[in-house]
């Protein structure tokens, strides 16, 4: 976008503070993906060619990240806000919800670029730069680089190119657009060994995983005619297997496949100590008149179309009375 009678556009304004700044800090929101945490990577790359000063921060609780993610580097990672956080303008990315990121101190900042491609954002920034038709944030990222006239390192690609081959769902996704091709076409010609990182993205999978995703095929329920389609991950199941928690990713896309599903979720109990009885919920769409953003947002969460989440108190026959209700309104 330009600016159009004098007015910026949110990407003309967000290159603008990057340029004009000096300190940053980089976050994304809890239970990072791999948009999530590509998108970091990339932006931590982005700033460093710059020379910039600027750190990624991510809550002790969320590491070690998920095993597939580890590859990835962030040298400059932080564990704890920095002490002179409130001279830094804080970057949140892929984050559509300030309260996806439990830190006040981050979501109080006085300057904040809230870089997103999630259609249902709150626009919680000092400057939204919110690209709704983006595959993911990473493509949002890959289009500011090259406005700022950074060079496109391998290392930046390959964080690049995770953002946007799990978000597309492996190019699968009714959001991979043409942008996305030519995004991965880019990556490619900067050197990326696209099969190596799909190994690491998608082989070597521990056995607690195949255990897990066993356990939760077992358990899968039935609503409406099949409509809704849902299984359920106890403490119990994760105890038993000795999975971690984010062995559970991918599950509920073997449940939107079965036919006849509108819609598909996985709820899964979420194993922090200190909340005993919270749940997290991963929705995903099949039929076009359903938007699983809407559902996520009635309990606090949020998401994209065919795809969202949000966590909950509620037990689950209230839970599956809720999603029930929630369907039929759409249907």
């Amino acid at each position: 976008m330009s600016s159009r009678n004098g007015v910026k556009s949110s990407r003309e304004l967000v290159l603008d503070a990057l340029r004009e700044h000096d300190k940053f800090v980089l976050t994304t929101h809890e239970h990072p993906d791999g948009d999530a945490l590509g998108s970091l990577a990339a932006m931590q790359l982005v700033l460093d060619q710059m020379g910039k000063d600027s750190v990624s921060f991510m809550c002790p609780l969320e590491l070690p990240v998920p095993y597939e993610y580890r590859f990835l580097e962030l040298p400059k990672l932080v564990t704890s806000v920095p002490a002179d956080v409130e001279e830094r303008t804080v970057i949140f990315l892929d984050c559509g919800n300030v309260d996806r990121n439990p830190v006040p101190e981050l979501k109080n900042a006085g300057t904040i670029l809230n870089i997103d491609h999630h259609h249902d954002n709150t626009r919680f920034g000092t400057v939204d730069h919110v690209v709704a038709d983006a595959s993911c944030t990473a493509e949002v990222i890959w289009d500011l680089m090259q406005g700022l006239g950074v060079e496109l390192t391998q290392p930046l690609a390959e964080a690049l190119y995770v953002g946007l081959v799990t978000d597309t769902g492996r190019f699968m996704y009714e959001n991979t657009g043409a942008a996305a091709h030519e995004m991965a076409a880019d990556l490619i010609g900067a050197g990326i060994d696209v099969h190596a990182i799909y190994r690491r993205l998608y082989e070597g999978v521990p056995y607690g995983k195949l255990e897990l995703l066993a356990r939760g095929l077992s358990a899968v329920e039935r609503f409406d005619g099949g409509l809704l389609t849902l299984t359920h991950l106890t403490r119990e199941d994760y105890a038993v297997t000795g999975a971690e928690e984010s062995f559970s990713e991918g599950l509920v896309d073997h449940l939107r496949a079965v036919q006849g599903t509108a819609v598909a979720g996985l709820v899964r109990d979420l194993l922090s100590d200190d909340a005993p009885t919270r749940r997290k919920v991963s929705l995903r769409a099949t039929d076009d008149r359903v938007d699983v953003s809407r559902i996520a947002r009635a309990q606090g969460g949020g998401g994209h179309r065919r795809a969202a989440g949000f966590s909950t108190d509620l037990e689950f026959p209230e839970l599956v009375a809720f999603l029930r209700a929630q369907l039929a309104e759409q249907l």
